[in-house]
């Protein structure tokens, strides 16, 4: 209810408010000019009376030896910033801030100005300056006056006390992980309070996507309402719009997150462990649609180009790459994706058509659409014409087919789209309508080449040829003899060649290293293969010792579905793993390929698999699991993304996870699914292990590096739980992945580890780790994470949102 007072006088109101603040500053000005704070991890920070709200260096998380200017909360455990000074200029360790005479100024370890608080326009001076329990932090003058205040320059964030006038705004950050400026803001524009995208490389404001109302003024009062306040003084209630706030139990903020949604948060002063903060209110609630319906249908949207936008029920928007694209930056999903072909765009006929069509085939996915690209519309069209419109334009990159069901002949409406595409969203109640990707085959390359074409008209073609034929000919029968006697040669030399230790060969390949055993050295070097480690779907594996050089003990594997062809190809994969380093993958020493003998040498893992690790009799510590999930994850990312050719394991379970004598993770066999699909004629049923094999297996549809996210994912729930993924002992759920998103689904994630202390005593990190399992075992692939990503999620660099349901993915 309004205050009669604030409709009779409301300037008595602004004038008591400044009274007040002013009042505060002398009553409480804990920092006197000359004062100072240094950048490092010592420093104390200045606090409100009550404690609430710090002023200081705030260290920038996965930033080393940087630091912000920031207020934060300081108790609440993650210490939540609201306000910085140096967003666009990170403070180094050694940085200095000092109170002077004209007010705050910030300087780097060499003395140069990095910030400093706006100078009043005269030549007051400072007194005296305080951090306020508001989470104001002032600067007062010597004649009773205040010449700056935190709250007069907002940067994200604004809190109960805190006003916005038509001079003043809003700036997002960046990235959830950078502070820099965003592409954001919320500001007053013609007598209105909207949200607007900012073109990135002018600053200039796009059109607004949202509108929060009619006024002059943006209000976050004392009482925990944010009001818009209109030119005659009349207050609208914005947030909160179910339950009055509490402000003396509860902590207020509203923030524009970097992913522009304007939300209004809450969090307990009282807090009993393990809370966070709660979304009271979110403008707008569907932003993917709020950039279609809205008048800003120019900019990327929320997610960028090429990409399809789906708001998640906390109103964030969760972007994905359509087929046949892939993310610009995969640690920045809000950056837009790439065509994964582009060659076959540059060669067009003067008609804009394309002879390549054989090259392509479509992937549907439904209730998504692209509202701004089109360039053709064909009406009325069938699925059929529409697939073959597209297929021979080259501009052509998706077709958006209305539903052909209203009508009586099957036919609809079908609009076609060339790059870039924008404002792609998804929407199960308001789409009718199902995109065509245009994508290059599974079998067809992926760059174009380009062979001589040959001349039909050439009359002397076949006189060419046979004059060829005669030449090649007699060439061959010389290099015939040449190549005889150069072979004499070098088994000659091969005969007298020198032996180490053991008859092993001195040899190695020069190129990765790797040495090349015979069957003989490896059967003396395993004692027939008498100790044998373990079985696994290729092949046998036993111990072995070899000379010091190679490290003492190795385990040697026998592959046994190899067919006795393919030599060339075997060596070329075993190059490939040779040439792989990280130390979250087990060394490849050499490689035995002698007759029908295929073999690999490992070196030995001294602590055995995860599973014996996990599943024993004592249950692993929890930090150590931790730091073994984040070892897993970032072997993966390197095999995906890092290698020369990108290895896809196919097989990920703790079985084929290995651990050194400290316990550090490395992945097994993370080439022999590469190397089985490529030499393998009889290998046409699904690979993996029951309970880790991603759902696509099952679907005709090519694989990708995301069945190795699906199975990551399912091993981080054993990981987390120490329990198996198929174990009838879990209630009335077999399968782990049912139980853990029930779990987290009902706020009971602590039920996973009851018996489990360590880990029931961390449940920040525990809901964190069950959120990014979530997110990897979802059904439809474009949804899961890379590996990067999800690396960057257990250090912590990357906020992890609330993941869907995995068993409602989009229908392919």
């Amino acid at each position: 209810m309004i205050s009669p007072l604030y409709h009779c006088h409301p300037f008595l109101v602004i004038l008591l408010s400044v009274l007040w603040i002013l009042a505060t500053v002398q009553a409480q000005g804990n920092v006197s000019v000359g004062n100072f704070l240094s950048a490092n991890d010592e420093s104390i920070p200045w606090q409100s009376p009550s404690g609430d709200f710090a002023f200081g260096f705030h260290p920038i998380q996965g930033k080393e030896d940087q630091f912000l200017l920031a207020i934060w909360y300081a108790k609440i455990p993650d210490r939540t910033i609201v306000w910085y000074a140096n967003r666009q200029n990170p403070a180094e360790r050694g940085s200095k801030v000092e109170l002077t005479s004209t007010g705050l100024v910030l300087k780097d370890p060499k003395g140069r100005v990095l910030w400093r608080s706006k100078s009043p326009k005269d030549d007051t001076q400072a007194s005296n300056a305080a951090m306020l329990d508001t989470g104001n932090f002032v600067i007062a003058s010597r004649n009773s006056g205040n010449i700056w205040e935190s709250f007069k320059y907002p940067t994200d964030t604004i809190l109960p006390t805190q006003e916005l006038d038509a001079d003043s705004s809003l700036s997002s950050a960046l990235t959830d992980r950078s502070y820099q400026e965003g592409k954001y803001q919320l500001r007053f524009n013609n007598g209105f309070f909207i949200l607007n995208q900012i073109d990135m490389f002018t600053g200039k404001p796009y059109n607004n996507y949202f509108n929060l109302g009619n006024g002059s003024r943006l209000i976050f009062n004392q009482s925990g309402y944010i009001q818009i306040q209109s030119s005659n003084g009349s207050l609208l209630n914005l947030a909160p719009e179910n339950a009055p706030p509490d402000p003396e139990s509860n902590y207020y903020r509203a923030i524009l997150s970097f992913d522009g949604v304007f939300t209004f948060y809450s969090y307990p002063r009282n807090p009993s462990g393990g809370e966070s903060w709660s979304a009271w209110w979110i403008r707008p609630k569907d932003i993917c649609s709020s950039f279609v319906d809205s008048t800003a249908r120019l900019g990327n949207g929320p997610c960028g180009y090429n990409t399809i936008c789906e708001s998640l029920n906390n109103g964030r928007p969760n972007c994905s790459c359509p087929p046949g694209f892939s993310f610009l930056d995969e640690s920045n999903p809000y950056n837009g994706c790439k065509q994964d072909y582009t060659s076959y765009l540059e060669d067009c006929n003067v008609d804009g058509s394309t002879s390549e069509e054989d090259l392509f085939e479509f992937k549907s996915m439904q209730f998504v659409d692209f509202p701004f690209s089109d360039f053709g519309i064909l009406q009325p069209a069938t699925e059929f014409e529409c697939k073959q419109s597209c297929l021979r334009d080259c501009s052509c990159a998706v077709a958006i087919l209305q539903d052909s069901t209203v009508s009586e002949d099957g036919s609809g409406t079908c609009w076609k789209k060339k790059l870039p595409l924008s404002n792609g969203h998804v929407n199960r109640e308001t789409i009718d309508r199902t995109s065509l990707f245009k994508v290059l085959k599974s079998d067809a390359p992926k760059t174009k080449k380009n062979p001589a074409t040959p001349n039909p008209n050439d009359e002397n073609q076949d006189q060419v040829i046979w004059i060829l034929g005669v030449l090649l000919g007699t060439s061959a029968v010389f290099n015939f003899v040449s190549f005889a006697a150069i072979s004499l040669i070098f088994f000659c030399l091969y005969k007298r060649r020198p032996r180490d230790f053991n008859g092993i060969p001195s040899g190695s390949d020069l190129e990765t290293n790797l040495r090349s055993f015979t069957y003989k050295d490896l059967e003396q070097a395993t004692n027939r293969f008498k100790e044998e480690l373990g079985r696994g779907a290729f092949g046998t594996v036993c111990k072995g010792e070899l000379p010091s050089s190679f490290g003492n003990c190795v385990a040697v594997k026998k592959l046994d579905k190899f067919v006795q062809e393919g030599e060339r190809e075997f060596k070329t994969e075993v190059k490939v793993i040779g040439q792989t380093h990280h130390k979250n993958l087990v060394r490849l020493i050499g490689y035995c390929d002698e007759g029908e003998h295929r073999l690999l040498v490992y070196e030995f893992m001294q602590n055995g698999s995860l599973s014996s690790f996990l599943f024993g009799v004592l249950r692993p510590s929890w930090q150590q699991r931790l730091h073994i999930a984040l070892g897993i994850a970032k072997g993966l990312a390197y095999l995906h993304e890092e290698c020369s050719i990108q290895i896809i394991h196919c097989d990920i379970k703790p079985q084929n996870i290995l651990l050194d004598d400290s316990f550090t993770a490395k992945i097994s066999d993370f080439g022999l699914a590469k190397l089985l699909i490529n030499n393998t004629k009889t290998l046409t049923g699904i690979r993996g292990t029951k309970g880790y094999v991603a759902p696509e297996w099952f679907r005709n549809t090519p694989l990708t590096v995301k069945v190795d996210v699906y199975s990551f994912g399912v091993m981080l729930l054993e990981i987390i739980t120490c329990r198996r993924c198929v174990e009838i002992e879990m209630e009335d759920a077999a399968i782990l992945t049912d139980w853990a998103y029930e779990c987290h689904s009902e706020g009971i994630a602590e039920k996973l580890v009851e018996n489990d202390e360590e880990a029931r005593s961390d449940p920040a990190k525990l809901e964190m780790l069950l959120k990014v399992a979530i997110w990897c075992v979802q059904d439809e692939p474009l949804l899961r994470p890379s590996m990067r990503t999800v690396s960057m999620m257990l250090e912590g660099a990357v906020q992890v949102p609330t993941p869907p349901c995995p068993f409602l993915a989009i229908p392919l």
